[in-house]
């Protein structure tokens, strides 16, 4: 492949809704770029793309995935990079990972399907990050395709931005052409993209003249001089409209619209003409960073000529394709075989071999340019949201903002003496995956797996069966609870043994009450008079104590919250030791707690969720439902509320699948541990019940 200057490039994410023909229409710009022969189909499993065995069986993109096109625009060749992104929300992070290194998008919309909520989710990305967009209307082909509908609601959802650039031709129902509103001219398909003239029918002209006013008002906006010239109505040049067209799709004043048939690869070329004409090189923008070396802010535009620095924005650590660096060249130019400072480990690395990846096929290149995509293979310490430079220029960039996982499922190993093996296969996976997250709870004795949803989860589980032979279970996990006391009680603890020689003697009067803090787990204080037990031994009653509230006696669960004061006892000269009195605590505990009104707390989160106003009652209704307590409704000033609350963890297993079903895939939530409060008592009942064996081991 051929090296390309930073004016050539067009870094171009295709965002959408799971379904609308994002892969497809891919493999239709690679068919006619010459990039591939044959186009592939997703059913087949043979597209460019979607080359992971999980996708393949599954019949749908998890990653993010590059495919560099070379196309011969109208100034010369230009090099689309095309990050071909997942439309189902569980994979996310992959989406979030291909916007933060893209320039542009394209969004596509199943013309059937119509508005979807994966197609409001990358209009609400391209807002976020500010990329210039254009809507592909893909499915013409579909005789029950309405295009006229969709537009209307287009422009309805999100305004007078919306631009058609193309309106459909059918004949006898079916798609055959489209009609080039800028260019005021028919287009009837012969081979794929390939069209010959043809004339305007009638039945356009009327939405053509509304479509071409429209676009002429927006031209004239773009100076006064040419506002002037549209009120005395001369024409404007064909070179005027597109050079105005591109100014104002690049501010994302102006989001055009364009129509084909991924499947028939109808429209490609025609995409890819509007990627070249109206979509920014990356020297449109500017790389903002740190300079380490300063502490100051660091501007900079994508120039090849200046000191290297790059950012990593994703990792693929593939046990069969190797482990490969995704990186973007954001200032200077990068070689083979380069040393080069990775500023966020304060580490030097060799690069070796540098690659431009097509799907899973490696492209070896002579070098990357600023604002050029490429890969480098086997860094041993570089890692996904990482910047790399020369040490005597040392550049920080921003890492992509991912989504925070908070699904979660507790995991074991099928096999024993896998879990040396899990461990490491799930360290690769997350290497490349920054929403996969393996956390050990130690308090609960188990494994939890965290990602964006089950769907998530059940990929994660099938790909270390498949990439790496190991095999895990998922199960419910087991939340933490507390035990506490409600009351005020005075108890003894004696313990006597003799077995010849010195016995053991201690003996303790104690009062338990509740201590008020929840955030301690006990108090200790003495107000021993006359020695009735010597001070020696005040650290090894403390010491029983200590060790019993680790494991409460109602149901196994660490005690807070407990106040225990030791007020007399007595000793015997010899026999008394350290470990009686430890023991005589121990035993004054386990009575004394369960005569103090012992009590289950249970996890409580602060949970905020973000829907769409029509859902709110829903939502409200579902809090109330799991035990949650709304504690009030904030509006984000986008057609959006946030709804506070507070609810018990436990209530939240299962909850992103809900959510999802109650808004249609446009709520989000996130959440974060906040206190321990009293648990009813049923479900109080239910947890002590079932930890029952647990109370048994520690009294046996």
């Amino acid at each position: 492949m051929n090296v390309y200057g930073t004016k050539q490039i067009r870094n171009v994410a295709l965002l959408g809704h799971g379904g609308a023909g994002k892969t497809t229409l891919s493999e239709a710009m690679a068919l006619v770029t010459g990039a591939i022969g044959r186009m592939g189909k997703v059913t087949d499993g043979n597209t460019i793309s979607d080359y992971d065995k999980e996708e393949t069986k599954r019949k749908f993109s998890i990653s993010t995935s590059l495919i560099p096109l070379e196309y011969e625009g109208e100034e010369g060749p230009i090099k689309v990079n095309l990050l071909d992104t997942p439309g189902y929300f569980d994979f996310v992070g992959e989406v979030e990972e291909a916007v933060s290194a893209a320039d542009a998008a394209v969004i596509v919309v199943n013309c059937k399907a119509g508005i979807e909520v994966g197609t409001y989710k990358a209009w609400e990305l391209c807002e976020k990050y500010k990329l210039p967009r254009v809507f592909f209307v893909t499915n013409m082909d579909d005789d029950q395709a309405s295009f006229r509908e969709l537009l209307l609601k287009l422009e309805k959802e999100f305004g007078r931005k919306i631009a058609p650039f193309h309106l459909p031709i059918r004949e006898k129902e079916k798609f055959v052409g489209f009609v080039n509103v800028v260019k005021m001219a028919g287009r009837r398909f012969t081979v794929n993209s390939d069209y010959t003239e043809c004339e305007i029918p009638d039945y356009s002209r009327k939405n053509l003249g509304i479509a071409r006013e429209a676009l002429m008002e927006a031209v004239a906006e773009t100076s006064e001089e040419y506002m002037e010239r549209y009120f005395s109505g001369e024409e404007f040049t064909l070179k005027e409209i597109s050079s105005a067209l591109r100014e104002h799709v690049i501010e994302g004043n102006i989001v055009p619209v364009m129509l084909g048939s991924g499947i028939n690869a109808q429209g490609a070329r025609m995409l890819l003409q509007a990627i070249d004409k109206y979509f920014p090189a990356p020297d449109h923008y500017e790389c903002i960073g740190v300079d380490i070396s300063t502490g100051e802010r660091f501007t900079a535009r994508y120039d090849a000529g200046v000191s290297l620095s790059a950012k990593v924005f994703k990792t693929i650590a593939d046990p069969f394709i190797g482990k490969y660096s995704l990186l973007k060249i954001c200032t200077g130019t990068l070689r083979p075989d380069s040393v080069i400072y990775n500023v966020n480990k304060d580490a030097e690395e060799k690069t070796g071999k540098l690659y431009v990846l097509k799907g899973r096929e490696t492209i070896e290149v002579k070098e990357l340019r600023a604002g050029d995509i490429g890969a480098v293979s086997k860094l041993a310490v570089t890692q996904t949201g990482d910047t790399i430079a020369l040490r005597s220029a040392p550049i920080v960039y921003h890492k992509p903002e991912i989504s925070i996982p908070y699904t979660y499922m507790r995991y074991k190993t099928k096999s024993k003496g896998d879990d040396d093996k899990v461990s490491s296969a799930l360290g690769k996976l997350m290497e490349e995956d920054l929403t996969l997250k393996a956390v050990n709870d130690t308090e609960n004795r188990q494994s939890l797996l965290y990602g964006i949803g089950d769907q998530h989860l059940e990929v994660v589980v099938s790909k270390l069966l498949n990439r790496y032979k190991v095999e895990i279970e998922l199960s419910k996990p087991k939340f933490a609870f507390r035990e506490t006391i409600r009351k005020k009680v005075e108890v003894q603890g004696k313990y006597k043994k003799q077995s010849g020689g010195h016995g053991q003697y201690g003996d303790v009067k104690m009062i338990f009450e509740p201590s008020g803090d929840l955030e301690k787990a006990y108090v200790f204080e003495e107000c021993v008079f006359g020695g009735a037990v010597p001070k020696n031994y005040f650290p090894a009653v403390e010491k029983g104590i200590a060790e019993c509230v680790l494991k409460g006696p109602l149901a196994a669960y660490p005690v807070v919250g407990l106040k225990a004061t030791l007020t007399d006892g007595s000793y015997h000269p010899v026999d008394s030791s350290e470990l009686a009195f430890k023991m005589a605590a121990t035993l004054a505990f386990k009575k004394g707690f369960m005569e103090a009104g012992p009590v289950l707390l249970e996890p409580i989160a602060s949970l905020k969720v973000k829907v769409p106003d029509k859902f709110t009652g829903d939502v409200m209704g579902d809090l109330n439902r799991r035990r949650g307590r709304v504690l009030g409704m904030n509006s984000d000033h986008n057609g959006k509320q946030i709804v506070e609350a507070d609810i018990p963890v436990s209530e939240l297993f299962g909850y992103n699948t809900d959510l999802r079903s109650m808004t249609g895939g446009m709520g989000t939530y996130e959440y974060e541990f906040s206190r321990y409060e009293l648990a009813p008592g049923d479900v109080q009942k239910k947890e002590v019940e079932e930890r029952a064996y647990k109370i048994d081991n520690i009294t046996g």
